[in-house]
């Protein structure tokens, strides 16, 4: 690969891709080759007469930082709305227990704001109902940070996610499986079913299309943007507006750095509006001086 090889496929491959994919290429890319240089350059030059150069140099590397992405989640009364009719809806459904599985799952990411992926992962006795004042969830396989690998995190079952989750276990999750006692036995099942009888774990593609079609029937107006992604920034924004403070919405989301949480909440946040209002009355109280 030629400098001439990276100018095509940066320039012409991924023209089109977003920045953060052409970062991401670039990076791995250069950390590939300074691998062969650091630990086989005499060896291959050896082999072949070539010596070992990143192709990617200050000419066509991909500058810029990642597309940003501003997710400005529901109101409170419009993930109300998607709730309320979608629960309605489990009564008369031709598929009731996928279908509330979905619904459960959906909710908890809007309550504790879990992501799809630790969702699908969470097993029966991930559930902790001995441990602080409502339970707890321990989610073994949280997103890591810079490729640090899966890091645990005990979520508290706040906001209402106790309740939804013992009305999942009592009088759902039976449906799908009749051994709560099984090592390993998925907290959201699947219907499709191993070969000892035992139901599989769901995989996020089912609980993304639950939500899509309910927020499709129910909430026509976020169609295709209600994503599980958006959910979770829902559950941050109305953690901070019912007076949560930023750590502990850092805990609850299992951020390793806070500013990555000040973006989740950050449509809520009113410090410009503050500072102008106080700033408003502090020009008032001149004013009135003067006039005096």
């Amino acid at each position: 690969m030629e400098p001439a090889d990276a100018d095509a496929y940066f320039g012409k491959v991924l023209r089109h891709s977003p920045s953060g994919t052409r970062l991401a290429r670039s990076q791995a890319l250069t950390t590939y080759v300074m691998f062969l240089e650091l630990r086989h350059k005499v060896e291959l030059h050896r082999m072949t007469g070539r010596v070992v150069e990143c192709p990617i140099d200050e000419m066509n590397r991909p500058r810029g930082a990642k597309d940003a992405q501003l997710r400005i989640p529901p109101t409170e009364p419009e993930v109300g709305i998607l709730f309320t009719g979608w629960g309605g809806e489990l009564a008369t459904c031709r598929k009731f227990a996928p279908n509330a599985r979905s619904y459960t799952a959906a909710k908890l990411m809007s309550q504790v704001g879990l992501r799809v992926s630790e969702a699908c992962k969470l097993d029966l006795d991930d559930i902790k109902w001995d441990l602080g004042r409502f339970g707890k969830l321990h989610v073994r396989h949280g997103k890591g940070a810079r490729g640090s690998g899966p890091r645990e995190r005990m979520v508290p079952l706040i906001n209402g996610a106790d309740r939804t989750l013992r009305w999942f276990i009592e009088d759902v999750w039976g449906q799908f499986d009749d051994d709560h006692t099984r090592p390993g036995a998925p907290l959201f099942p699947s219907e499709r079913q191993n070969t000892d009888g035992s139901s599989r774990r769901v995989g996020d593609d089912a609980l993304r299309g639950g939500l899509k079609e309910a927020a499709k029937a129910h909430l026509p107006g976020w169609g295709e943007r209600l994503t599980p992604h958006v959910l979770r920034h829902f559950c941050a924004s109305q953690l901070y507006g019912n007076g949560l403070d930023l750590l502990a919405i850092q805990e609850v989301l299992g951020h390793s750095w806070i500013a990555t949480t000040m973006r989740y909440v950050h449509v809520q946040q009113t410090r410009v509006e503050d500072a102008w209002v106080a700033g408003t009355e502090r020009a008032a109280k001149r004013l009135e001086g003067l006039i005096r």
